[in-house]
């Protein structure tokens, strides 16, 4: 991604290169411009980082097609955002279980491929897959905030050291959008409803996270109703970010 972060009136990609090499992606692409314009993002630049959880529990997700999707869908929502048409991809459960760069262009069943040659699936642990994201962030010399959509099926083992790992974090120029997947009604998913109210500032310099439930199909949800959620929380955290020197 370039270093600027300065706004302009158009996307990091336009729709014509969108055609030229994801011809697949427009009606995403198309709908994610929607609600970049809605939440007064036209123009803004920033990375866009996507993190899968790949628990025992996500087996379906992955194999009804549901995984890829998300991915396609956040790579169209990058476009807008971010010029190198990259997403860098991290996979977890007990730790890190793999990485990759999802591509405009080859990005077409990459997701199925990998998480097919990635093995066992584990537990659910957030915080090694966080210090990934974090660490890629810091090596990139980026300045630019980041968007950080972080999908799961439910919380963590290791609850205190995600929510170290979050708090921590909120001095970087990263939001984390958690996206769950599953039963609503789910205790597991009360930690992530936690992360998102966690105070300000006695446990963080800003409120950097979001939540969103998917619900139990969560490949049926549009994709204007996914991409107002992802975008729900962002405009507000950069604000903050502004206003406490983070960005």
């Amino acid at each position: 991604m370039s270093s600027t972060n300065s706004r302009g009136s158009v996307p990091a990609i336009s729709l014509s290169k969108v055609i030229e090499y994801a011809p697949d992606l427009v009606p995403h692409y198309e709908a994610a411009g929607g609600s970049v314009r809605a939440h007064g993002l036209e123009g803004m630049r920033a990375a866009v980082y996507l993190v899968l959880d790949r628990s025992g529990s996500m087996r379906p997700y992955y194999r009804d097609g549901t995984m890829q999707r998300l991915a396609e869908q956040v790579l169209s929502l990058s476009a807008h955002l971010d010029d190198d048409g990259i997403v860098p991809v991290v996979f977890f459960s007990t730790d890190v279980d793999g990485s990759t760069h999802l591509v405009l262009g080859r990005h077409r069943g990459h997701i199925d491929k990998l998480h097919a040659n990635l093995g066992h699936m584990g537990r659910t642990n957030y915080h090694q897959a966080m210090d990934e994201v974090i660490d890629h962030y810091l090596d990139s010399g980026s300045t630019a905030p980041a968007l950080v959509v972080f999908q799961t099926d439910g919380g963590p083992t290791s609850r205190r050291a995600a929510e170290k790992y979050l708090c921590k974090a909120a001095r970087l120029p990263l939001f984390w959008q958690f996206i769950g997947f599953g039963d609503p009604d789910d205790n597991e998913f009360a930690f992530l409803r936690k992360l998102d109210t966690l105070a300000v500032p006695a446990h963080r310099v800003v409120d950097n996270a979001g939540f969103f439930h998917a619900g139990r199909t969560p490949g049926a949800v549009h994709d204007d109703v996914l991409f107002d959620q992802l975008l729900q929380e962002f405009p507000q955290w950069l604000e903050a970010a502004r206003d406490a020197g983070v960005l």
